[in-house]
């Protein structure tokens, strides 16, 4: 049993493959094993595979099972100590693997981890997925370190701090192969966007730490697979926020929660009819309510199998409201309403 294994799941991607693997094996296949687990792809990915880098160890999938399945299906035949889930659009840099490992080693409390992550077009910039950690605030909405909504940030250090996060970026998550099993793997229902988050919420459910390390870097396109301004990812992400939130959110605020986000989500929807495709991100949005009510027999029954714990690095207030109306744009500017456990450098 390999110690690191690097796991890409690719569907259709020959052409990320060809721009971002040459890093990944570069700066990985000293520590640890490469992997590309392909969704039934029909664009010669695997033949490329098998001709171009034949140091890759590739595991063909009968269909396309999405993010989750997708994930599932491949870890359940790699044995390792750690995985580390890699989108196939994402350049590694030197030595990107040997901090987290060592940190994962040292510190037995943490189940899993992200790097800092930028964008590749930006390089000076944080990345949309992940930037420095991720976070939720008390209503279920997302956002990170160094990126609040669509507004990034530029790297300057400013977070360049070992820290506890609630949740880790699945663009490149590092997490502790059994954990990962115990925890109840990836959520299939999700298909795609947020499940990493749903993750992290069970795997601290269990008692374990969400932590970014910065000393490690890597730079993402985001949107490879969908991109930002997709009706369907804004469906997906909306749907599965409601679905994650109902599962692992426990005690009886939850109600007033999904109220809020009624309203909440309902603003949101209308404000996108001044953006292109308005009319079109509108009905996703309806079209993921409509969709999360109808599974919530199937979320509630999840929920009573889940194990309880204070969830830590919630943030305590409302970001739509400090985004949108005190114009809190940063997430230094955040950190009063997080408690001195919530926050915790190590």
């Amino acid at each position: 049993m390999t110690k690191t294994a690097v796991v890409i799941l690719n569907w259709n991607g020959k052409e990320w493959l060809r721009q971002f693997l040459p890093s990944v094996t570069q700066y990985s296949l000293s520590v640890a094993e490469v992997w590309v687990a392909d969704n039934a792809s029909t664009d010669g990915s695997v033949e490329w595979l098998k001709e171009n880098y034949p140091s890759v160890r590739i595991l063909c999938l009968e269909k396309n099972w999405g993010f989750a399945g997708g994930y599932n299906r491949a870890l359940e035949k790699i044995q390792a100590t750690y995985y580390v889930l890699l989108n196939s659009d994402v350049e590694v840099t030197k030595d990107w693997i040997q901090p987290i490992i060592r940190y994962l080693d040292e510190h037995p409390s943490v189940g899993a981890m992200q790097p800092k992550i930028r964008s590749y077009y930006q390089p000076e910039m944080f990345e949309y997925a992940g930037a420095a950690g991720g976070f939720m605030d008390k209503w279920g909405y997302m956002f990170c370190r160094g990126r609040i909504f669509s507004e990034t940030e530029a790297d300057t250090g400013q977070y360049d701090d070992i820290t506890d996060i609630f949740w880790a970026s699945g663009a490149a998550l590092f997490v502790r192969a059994d954990l990962f099993k115990q925890a109840g793997a990836l959520d299939e229902d999700l298909f795609a966007h947020m499940e990493e988050i749903d993750l992290c919420w069970r795997i601290q459910h269990l008692g374990y730490r969400i932590v970014y390390h910065p000393d490690s870097c890597v730079y993402h396109v985001g949107g490879g697979t969908l991109s930002m301004g997709s009706p369907m990812k804004t469906y997906l992400n909306f749907r599965n926020n409601l679905i994650l939130i109902t599962k692992n959110r426990y005690g009886s605020f939850l109600f007033f929660i999904i109220t809020g986000r009624l309203i909440l989500d309902g603003i949101a929807a209308f404000s996108f009819l001044k953006k292109k495709n308005g009319w079109q991100q509108l009905a996703a949005i309806f079209k993921a309510h409509i969709s999360f009510y109808r599974q919530l027999p199937a979320t509630l029954r999840k929920r009573k199998h889940q194990k309880k714990k204070n969830s830590n690095c919630i943030y305590k207030g409302s970001i739509v409201y400090d985004f949108y109306v005190r114009g809190l744009k940063e997430f230094r500017l955040l950190e009063s309403k997080f408690t001195q456990t919530e926050t915790r450098n190590t």
